[in-house]
């Protein structure tokens, strides 16, 4: 049973993803009278134990690890625990999702639209529930370009990969429910890092790029494809986080998709260039478009993979370099007209990158002092 006197009761999946941990960190922090479920794989229990006490949370007692799988049914927990989980449940924060381009596509099928569905099945029992909050992500746009609102989702789009597919697909589940489930969905663009502490957690899927873009003026020069002019929109998770958990708790948000984005983003070329500056390294050799196919994409592709020790970073690196060859531009109207009046916006990537390096060379050192072989960045 709940606590008595908690404000809120959160079920969250993704934890200890980097988002979902930095989540969790915040509401732990900001909200000392709530209780929270995690939802956690079995082989990451106890290092979810570990992330928890290392929070420092007032009342480790209001945090409840539970270990199960949003792609089984039930979500992987027994009787008790569901009936538990659904007659407390306040709030839903779904961010399980499998992001990595290497992982076959029914895999990726099978957590990111149907362990949506699955989810999406508890809060129908969750008689309480306040708010249902889907972490999507802004490449459900798929192949399109131009300016892209917050509102659309089917366009008849093309998709690059099966990562943009199944988290498209989950979102129209989410939008069908939101008929008969109090919902709200949020589209991330590239999450880079902290723009306090320049903390890097994800290395994989689209997030490949921004993590590449960081660390490539650090380690070693890359080339970039053609003139760079595509806007490079990569956003702090701190942000991201931020915006999440006050959206998530107003009355205005639901039903609605919200954009977190940089309403004025670098073009790939800047930020390139800015990071190269401030890490003070050569800006690297650009690559011109052959106009042969694969043109310049394939070329990036094969340079990269030349490098020693990128190549560790993902396996799909093609796939990556897709999301540098679109020229989309996304709106941000709904969250820019909720968070007007707070103390919250996305900073310029100018501010935060240099916390971004610093994280980065500090990586590379303790792994060089321990005298570790491995890719740092792995």
């Amino acid at each position: 049973m709940a606590r008595k006197g908690a404000s809120r009761v959160v079920l969250v999946t993704g934890y200890p993803g980097f988002i979902g941990k930095q989540l969790v960190q915040t509401l732990l922090t900001d909200e000392p009278d709530s209780e929270f479920f995690l939802l956690v794989q079995d082989r990451f229990v106890e290092g979810a134990k570990r992330d928890v006490r290392a929070c420092r949370p007032r009342g480790l007692e209001r945090v409840h690890i539970l270990a199960g799988d949003i792609a089984d049914m039930h979500l992987g927990l027994s009787a008790v625990e569901l009936q538990r989980v659904t007659r407390a449940v306040t709030d839903i924060y779904h961010l399980a999702a499998i992001s990595y381009l290497g992982v076959p596509e029914e895999t990726m099928w099978r957590v990111n639209v149907q362990g949506t569905a699955n989810l999406l099945e508890v809060a129908e029992q969750s008689h309480k529930l306040r708010r249902f909050s889907h972490v999507s992500t802004c490449f459900v746009s798929g192949d399109r370009q131009g300016v892209i609102a917050e509102d659309e989702l089917d366009a008849g789009q093309r998709f690059r990969n099966p990562y943009e597919r199944t988290k498209f697909e989950a979102e129209l589940k989410v939008r069908a429910a939101a008929e008969r489930l109090p919902v709200s969905i949020f589209r991330p663009s590239i999450v880079v890092g902290d723009s306090r502490t320049g903390e890097i957690g994800r290395f994989d899927g689209p997030y490949f790029l921004g993590i590449l873009l960081v660390a490539a003026p650090v380690a070693v020069p890359i080339p970039l494809p053609s003139d760079g002019r595509v806007p490079l929109n990569m956003v702090p998770v701190d942000y991201v986080v931020g915006a999440i958990q006050r959206l998530s708790q107003a009355r205005e948000a639901e039903g609605l998709t919200f954009h977190l984005v940089d309403p004025n983003p670098l073009s790939a070329l800047r930020a390139y260039q800015l990071i190269a500056e401030r890490a003070g390294t050569p800006a690297g050799r650009l690559l011109r478009s052959t106009g042969r196919a694969p043109g310049w994409l394939g070329e990036l592709a094969s340079a990269l993979l030349r490098v020693p020790g990128l190549e560790k970073i993902t396996r799909t690196p093609r796939q990556a370099l897709d999301y540098l060859n679109t020229m989309a531009v996304y709106t941000s109207a709904n969250t820019a007209r909720l968070l007007q009046g707070s103390e919250l916006t996305c900073p310029p990537f100018h501010t935060y990158v240099d916390a971004l390096i610093s994280y980065v060379r500090t990586t590379y050192e303790k792994r060089r002092k321990a005298d570790l072989p491995e890719d740092p960045l792995v």
